[in-house]
């Protein structure tokens, strides 16, 4: 893999994955609810999910990712009716958000949550097995080339969650120090169910 090919494909993974989306709608949700740290699970969900796509894309695997489109399907109805009742819950609670330290089971559920909205997305399958033969050599990659694409794909994708993590992050701070909590929870809440009926229209 040639340092150009490297430099472009960084480049559009970047730009990808900071394009407003299901993924940036759980990181930024569970972020303001339930802290920074869950929206770093909830980001470092995501980049596993991807990761394991890379995986498949070099693999040429897709003929498997095909197989198993019924299974794509599934996981597309329940993340999407998942961030509709996530929405629901936080529109109809009456107390403003309180932001707790995060507990391991918060944590690994928006992991989880991460990392199935991310392995639900079967066209992520696709564009990384369309985008791979045009900038890399699938054929005649080293282990050191496929660790610098994973590396990419960490880099680009963690780095533009995180930076929606704590952009939200800070929104809730903000929001509760003006007690403007429950207004802050509300957006939490519309993006959710935005979000979840979007996922649901496009399964």
């Amino acid at each position: 893999m040639n340092f150009v090919g490297f430099v472009v494909l960084f480049g559009i993974m970047a730009v990808l994955a900071a394009v407003p989306s299901t993924s940036v709608a759980i990181v930024v949700s569970r972020s303001i609810t339930c802290g920074f740290s869950s929206g770093v699970a909830a980001a470092l969900g995501i980049v596993t999910g991807d990761l394991l796509f890379v995986v498949l894309a070099i693999a040429g695997l897709t003929t498997v990712a095909t197989a198993l489109g019924e299974y794509f399907i599934i996981a597309k109805y329940l993340g999407g009716l998942y961030l509709i009742w996530f929405g629901i819950s936080l529109l109809r609670r009456k107390t403003e958000i309180q932001q707790t330290e995060s507990t391991g089971a918060s944590l690994l559920r928006s992991y989880l949550a991460g990392l199935m909205f991310t392995l639900g997305d079967l066209k992520a399958v696709f564009f990384y097995a369309s985008l791979f033969p045009v900038l890399v050599e699938v054929e005649q990659l080293t282990f050191s080339g496929i660790t610098a694409i994973a590396l990419a794909t960490v880099v680009t994708v963690g780095a533009v969650k995180l930076g929606y993590a704590y952009a939200a992050h800070k929104m809730g701070v903000l929001a509760r120090k003006r007690r403007h909590g429950g207004v802050a929870m509300k957006i939490a809440g519309s993006v959710s169910i935005g979000a979840g009926m979007l996922v649901l229209a496009r399964a």
